[in-house]
């Protein structure tokens, strides 16, 4: 398991990946106000305690989710324009 800051745009990130058993990791990247998760991750939680949050699936690596796009979001999320479809490098941007 290992944590990977990163910048973009000259934007600090924060992302986490770890194996939680073989071929199945947990990968996250946090921003300022929000996050984008694997799918391992709860979306209802993240809606229900109001995080700006999405999920990015099919991920094994942090590199990896930042090729990917979102495929689901909380409301807060939507709020600040992350949207299903849209990069997850353009959701870093919103986060």
């Amino acid at each position: 398991m290992q944590l990977k800051e990163f910048v973009i745009n000259e934007r600090k990130y924060c992302g986490f990946e770890g194996e939680l058993f073989p071929g199945s990791n947990l990968v996250f990247i946090r921003g300022n106000n929000g996050f984008i998760m694997c799918g391992y991750l709860n979306l209802e939680t993240a809606e229900r305690v109001g995080s700006v949050a999405a999920i990015a699936t099919g991920v094994k690596t942090v590199d990896d989710m930042l090729k990917k796009n979102i495929i689901n979001s909380t409301t807060h999320a939507q709020k600040v324009g992350i949207k299903p479809g849209m990069s997850v490098l353009k959701a870093l941007e919103k986060i």
